[in-house]
């Protein structure tokens, strides 16, 4: 080997353990970076000697499309959760102390009290509190899903919002990306920022990707509607500003195609968005249909007839447009009845009625069962106390059994919302797991391993190391010929 052959390795090595430190240096300062996808110096050897060719980047697209779709499924199942337990408070947690079958079971029991001392104004009163504790708890579910169904309507708009944000973003990075690859440059950094910014839109909408020429790429629901194709198609949303009973939540569109909502407690639904729509759209109304059928079998159950005209009698309600309300008739769901129910003033004391009216049918005015106004009267008691646990047909809109008395009925709207949440927790945790696993995947595959990168430190010293000692032993043979001709 030639003296300068010699300066030439040496030269080559210096160039190629410079290159090689910076790339095991930088993969070192992101090791705890979740985003950033290792480095690697590619060096090849030709007659010129060994050089570094490329930064190749640990790429894996398999394992990025595996990870894509197990976070959009986790993201909608844990949405779903959520929305499924802010339901359950509703209903005063684990216990469900505050649902309306909690209160419909005590109402009962007072109930009985009353018709076995048909004389006492205490039983009577109890009676009666008992119910407006009953209508009061269905006012406040009420009240309490059209909130959580507001809640996510306005957690829509914000992810809306996000999404456009997110997809004007990956325009920006998938241009750098066709930029580089055009001109050869390195696109390991754009590469890095598409993919976390196609993570962040992953766990908001479920997409598939499709690569094209020169590193472009293409986003696409499951369903086939476009995401992104060269530009970002337009996401739009108008929000509402309350919810009542009534109020239909506006659709989501993406490139003018409506997006799907969600289907059962193991959701169908991939990414955030379609969750919220879920518990908007269908979760939340189905349960409300289950409150709006308490209240209108209890409206019918204690209304009073003189056997031409029926009125409300114990519990009364409002018309959607603040009129007093007859007693229904309908098979259908009264939407909003729930939100209206209360006692009927005639029996409240402080309201200048007389509790004993229960007793004698005679609330409404219509008649009067106890005509020998007896103390120890019950018969109309015994009447109300079988009908309310006589079995009755339920609209099949509101998603559970019919033939059971009102107060079963209750309790298996406690059972649907309880079992589609344990359902669901069972189903996030499966989410949770595949996408963990999908995770570790991906991070063995691309992510940095330090005693890795530690390793090649050592040996890239050792190159250096060993160059440093082909330059020395130039330099002396160099040092030599000079004192030889000198």
């Amino acid at each position: 080997m030639s003296l300068t052959s010699a300066l030439n390795t040496a030269q080559s090595i210096f160039n190629n353990t410079g290159t090689q430190s910076s790339v095991a240096s930088n993969n070192i300062s992101n090791s705890s970076n979740s985003d950033y996808v290792r480095r690697q110096a590619m060096v090849t050897t030709s007659l010129n000697g060994a050089q570094v060719v490329k930064i190749s980047r640990a790429q894996e697209d398999a394992l990025m499309r595996q990870w894509l779709s197990a976070s959009a499924g986790d993201s909608a199942q844990q949405t779903l959760l959520n929305g499924l337990s802010d339901l359950k408070s509703v209903l005063g947690g684990n216990d469900y102390e505050t649902s309306p079958a909690t209160y419909l079971s005590t109402f009962e029991q007072k109930l009985q009290a009353f018709r076995t001392s048909p004389s006492s104004a205490i039983a009577a009163q109890s009676a009666v509190t008992a119910a407006q504790d009953v209508a009061n708890s269905l006012n406040s579910a009420t009240k309490s899903v059209q909130l959580i169904r507001q809640n996510a309507d306005k957690e829509i708009a914000t992810q809306v919002d996000t999404l456009n944000t997110l997809l004007a973003q990956f325009k920006t990075a998938n241009d750098a990306v066709k930029g580089a690859t055009a001109t050869g440059g390195n696109t390991a950094d754009a590469l890095d920022e598409r993919d976390k910014l196609l993570k962040q839109i992953s766990s908001i909408v479920g997409v598939k990707t499709a690569d094209r020429a020169n590193g472009d790429m293409a986003l696409y629901t499951n369903d086939g509607t476009v995401v992104f194709d060269t530009i970002p198609r337009a996401v739009t949303f108008v929000s509402q500003d309350t919810y009542t009973t009534g109020t239909k939540g506006n659709g989501v569109y993406i490139d003018g195609v409506a997006l799907t909502s969600g289907q059962g407690s193991t959701t169908t639904a991939k990414g955030s968005l379609q969750a919220l729509l879920q518990i908007r759209d269908e979760v939340a109304p189905t349960f409300q249909a289950q409150l709006d059928e308490i209240a209108k079998s209890l409206v019918t159950t204690f209304s009073e007839t003189d056997g031409t005209t029926t009125q409300p009698g114990l519990f009364v309600w409002k018309t959607s447009t603040g009129l007093d309300g007859d007693t229904p008739t309908t098979p259908d769901v009264i939407n909003g009845i729930a939100g209206t129910i209360t006692v009927n003033t005639a029996v409240i004391t402080s309201q200048g009625g007389d509790p004993m009216k229960l007793r004698d049918g005679s609330i409404t005015g219509l008649t009067n069962l106890n005509t020998d106004n007896a103390s120890g009267f019950s018969d109309n008691l015994d009447a109300l106390y079988a009908a309310l646990g006589s079995a009755q047909t339920f609209s099949s809109d509101a998603g559970i059994s019919s033939n059971v008395s009102v107060i079963s009925y209750a309790q298996n709207s406690v059972g649907w919302l309880e079992q589609l949440r344990s359902d669901a927790t069972t189903a996030s945790e499966n989410t949770s797991a595949a996408l963990s696993r999908s995770t570790e995947a991906y991070s063995n595959e691309t992510g940095v391993n330090l005693d890795e990168e530690l390793t090649l430190l050592l040996d890239i010293e050792q190159s250096y190391k060993a160059a440093t000692k082909i330059l020395n032993a130039v330099n002396e043979m160099y040092q030599s010929l000079l004192d030889i001709t000198g």
